[in-house]
């Protein structure tokens, strides 16, 4: 005899679970634990990773303090060690002195180490070694030294032209935005985006809804028109515009200037009535 499936949710877990989400903005603490559980043991169980890893931390250093006296690793084409300089937050003037450059330069070549390590893991899932990635890149980011105040030569700079101005006003914004955050209101700004006045301006007409989804019709701008549709599905967190922003940068008009006919599923904004939707629905 089967066993009963267990509830979608228990009433009593929902509050944790609601808080949970917002703390984390809807990752799962869970899911993260479990890439990199998977991550970690098959690295502990390659050695021949270990090895290579261990080369590359060397090569690095080497690297590194060739990079300082303006050198290059024997077999190193310039453009790679170039590329250590096109990041945007390290492309301008000060970052090119010591001993910015030295952060700076020591910085990226650290995650170009972090992405080898998380990267090609003899036995690891794709989507684990895609989620360690992309974390080990999140957290690497936090601490760049574009972040920090004392390790910024841009910041420093503006901070002695102002008299320490352009600090108060950071503090003022960040206030800002925590209270926007702890009162769940939207971003500064974000009620400049109205959707047929600063976005979404291909003009469309809803043809058909239903309690899930309304499509939106896109009628061709050219006298000769294709015979066949494009009908386009956003994802359902995302809103049917992100593929109908500015003028500029829509795939919408894009689509409908070349003589294509295009639908659009523009998903419903879910409510507390619609807490009990599933994709089965």
């Amino acid at each position: 005899m089967d066993s009963p499936s267990p509830p979608a949710a228990y009433p009593m877990d929902l509050p944790l679970k609601a808080g949970l989400a917002r703390l984390t903005h809807g990752i799962s603490p869970a899911a993260l634990a479990l890439s990199f559980h998977d991550w970690s043991v098959h690295l502990l169980a390659s050695p021949g990773k270990q090895a290579e890893l261990a080369h590359s931390a060397q090569e690095k250093a080497l690297q590194w303090l060739l990079g300082m006296q303006g050198l290059l690793l024997p077999g190193h084409a310039e453009h790679e060690a170039q590329a250590l300089l096109d990041d945007k937050r390290f492309a301008r003037e000060p970052w090119q002195v010591p001993p910015y450059g030295a952060l700076a330069r020591a910085f990226l070549l650290t995650q170009q180490w972090w992405e080898e390590a998380t990267t090609g893991v003899p036995g690891v899932s794709v989507h684990h070694a895609q989620v360690a990635a992309f974390l080990a890149r999140q957290v690497l980011d936090m601490f760049s030294p574009s972040n920090f105040i004392a390790t910024n030569p841009e910041v420093l700079s503006t901070t002695l032209r102002s008299g320490g101005a352009n600090l108060l006003q950071g503090a003022a914004n960040w206030s800002r935005d925590a209270l926007r955050v702890a009162a769940n209101r939207p971003p500064s700004g974000a009620e400049d985006f109205e959707p047929g006045k600063a976005v979404a301006l291909t003009p469309g007409k809803v043809v058909w809804r239903n309690r899930l989804i309304e499509l939106i019709q896109y009628a061709p701008a050219t006298p000769k028109v294709h015979r066949e549709p494009v009908l386009m599905v956003p994802s359902w967190i995302m809103k049917y515009y992100i593929l109908d922003l500015s003028p500029g940068n829509s795939m919408v008009r894009y689509l409908v200037e070349q003589g294509h006919t295009v639908f659009m599923v523009s998903w419903k904004n879910p409510t507390r009535e619609d807490r009990h939707l599933s994709m089965e629905d």
